[in-house]
């Protein structure tokens, strides 16, 4: 038996011993990653040693491919000379890239949309400025730019490539997201159905569903790397949105058993979690759980370096898992998930009831029993209806403070029974204003409880502090992470904007028009300035794009040209008003 063989024996009986050990304190699951991303990530460490810091993404590695097959390029990239501390020098390094590895540029190429019009009929006829217009206009012909296709070598060779091959067109994000994203695909589909590109919007969905049919679930992107979590769950409701302006059966036919796994997904297993109310009734209730306790590939470096500090491999596995989970929220990462809001070590996404993540799942289980009717399964129809108001009433149980008049994240502590049923108490609601305790009112009759009125949750968010010059900050602390104040991101701004549309109260339906008066405002003058539609925008100031994070912000941008196109959809502007700050 070889010497390498018995090291690779060796090492493998050792992780099995710590993976035994750690597991009193990380008994969630763990999907495997590919073959491929764990090479790639050995490259991506070298990388860093080689390059350093200075201008890296840790992602660029994982989503390159291979120029050959992966066993000849790993016994290149271990003949490679290494010097001090095994850093491989510059020279060879680039040697080795250009050799065996292809920029993820070339895996998804440009395609025309086959239902682009430059101005389409009927387009925002409630737009009455030129200006506004014509700014519009371009922000609806940037689809053009971030529509993409798989190539045809990642379909024949899927082997050699971390990108998953959807057999349709894609909307990408933008920039360093060179892939389809979940949950921004929802407010990219509100932007193609405010230009009428209903095609592009329907081969988005039957992506998706495309992920739920080979793994259960949609996973957070498609990438090889994202199989072990997913992100907020919005399918159910682009579904609807295309079905209310197509009335196309046929994809609501083919959607909806992929729907149903989905919503099994979230309600069983790490997801589902029970609790017991102060009357003593038990709800079920969902977290976000990634399937994972290792780096995130595409940013192994970093996650590393975050647990350097931790004391020993179990605590530090537990650390990548809450991580992991972060991701799966969406909002990776911000105080939200910490137990302190300074220190990211500190982050324990998998202990917190989260209100956005279940209001989600209510919407999910209304679209569900909507779409379900229109296909006459009645009898589907029914099961969710009655899910539905289940978790409407555990959502008002567990969630609701009507001493703040939001919506406030649970932290569960340990259970007090065998069954793992958690006893709720007040303490252990989270007393801190954030943009997701407002997300129930996106999702219809969230008031209908007599205690709880849109009112009260208007009030509540004009007094909350979040609401600032430019939109609403996802919160009150400044970390430096990129999901907390200043910053602004552009699905919060729509879900709340049209939450409050849908209550019906004049109140709420004229700060929604001033929210997103501001919002459009600050988009508008950033594009004049940079020439381009930004992820995320500082709110504290007109005309200003964020920042925060583990990565320079990023222009495009998918979700934020599709909300920008939805209020203008909805709110128009005149003539007469200035879109100037």
């Amino acid at each position: 038996m070889g010497k390498a063989i018995i090291f690779m024996i060796f090492t493998m009986s050792m992780n099995m011993i710590k993976d035994e050990t750690c597991k009193s304190i990380d008994k969630g699951p763990v999907i495997p990653t590919t073959p491929l991303v764990i090479f790639l990530e050995k490259v991506q460490e070298a990388a860093l040693q080689t390059y350093g810091h200075k201008g890296f993404d840790a992602k660029l590695f994982v989503d390159m491919s291979l120029r050959e097959n992966l066993s000849e390029i790993v016994e290149a990239f271990n003949k490679l000379p290494r010097i001090l501390n095994g850093l491989v020098p510059k020279s060879d390094l680039d040697d080795f890239i250009g050799s065996y590895l292809s920029s993820p540029d070339e895996d998804l190429v440009y395609v025309e949309p086959m239902d682009f019009v430059a101005e389409p009929e009927g387009f925002l006829p409630k737009v009455k400025n030129s200006e506004v217009r014509a700014w519009a206009l371009k922000v609806h012909s940037l689809w053009k730019n971030l529509s993409r296709k798989v190539a045809d070598h990642v379909l024949e060779k899927p082997e050699l490539y971390t990108l998953l091959p959807l057999k349709n067109p894609v909307i990408i994000p933008g920039s360093r997201f060179k892939e389809v994203y979940y949950w921004d695909s929802y407010w990219i589909i509100r932007g193609l159905l405010a230009g009428k590109m209903y095609e592009t919007a329907k081969g988005i969905v039957t992506n998706l569903v495309s992920l739920i049919d080979q793994f259960g679930y949609v996973l957070n992107g498609a990438r090889a790397y994202y199989s072990n979590r997913s992100q907020p769950p919005v399918l159910a409701a682009m579904i609807v949105d295309i079905f209310n302006q197509t009335g196309d059966l046929d994809l609501v036919r083919r959607s909806l058993p992929a729907l149903l796994k989905e919503n099994h997904f979230w309600n069983s297993g790490i997801h589902k979690v029970t609790i017991q109310d102060a009357q003593g009734s038990n709800h079920s209730l969902s977290r976000y759980y990634a399937m994972w306790n290792k780096p995130r590939p595409e940013s192994s470096t970093i996650d590393s370096k975050t647990a350097s500090v931790l004391p020993n491999i179990c605590e530090k596995r537990e650390l990548y898992r809450e991580l992991a989970s972060a991701a799966e929220s969406g909002w990776d990462f911000s105080s939200r998930w910490m137990s302190n809001g300074s220190d990211l070590t500190t982050t324990s996404t998998t202990s917190i009831l989260p209100v956005d993540l279940n209001a989600f799942l209510l919407k999910m289980e209304l679209d569900i029993a909507f779409l379900a009717n229109l296909v006459g399964e009645s009898s589907t129809a029914s099961h969710f209806t009655e899910a539905a108001q289940n978790r409407q009433k555990a959502i008002n149980c567990i969630f609701w403070n009507a001493e703040m008049g939001q919506w406030l994240d649970y932290w569960l502590t340990n259970s007090d029974t065998s069954e793992d049923i958690y006893k709720w108490e007040d303490l252990h609601q989270n007393k801190k204003s954030f943009a997701s305790n407002f997300v129930p009112l996106w999702t219809e009759n969230s008031c209908s409880d007599n205690n709880i009125t849109t009112q009260k949750v208007v009030q509540s968010l004009m007094s909350s502090g979040l609401l600032q010059p430019a939109g609403i900050a996802m919160t009150l602390s400044n970390t430096g992470q990129q999901w907390d104040f200043p910053n602004g991101w552009p699905p919060l701004q729509h879900i709340i904007i049209e939450g409050l549309l849908r209550s019906g109260l004049e109140e709420a339906r004229t700060l929604a028009k001033d929210i997103a008066i501001r919002w459009l405002r600050t988009n508008y003058v950033t594009y004049k300035k940079t020439g381009a539609m930004h992820e995320k925008y500082d709110v504290t100031k007109c005309g200003a794009h964020g920042g925060g994070g583990e990565y320079m912000s990023q222009t495009g941008f998918g979700w934020s040209n599709g909300v920008v196109l939805a209020l203008l959809e909805e709110f128009g502007w005149p003539e007469d008003l200035k879109i100037d700050c």
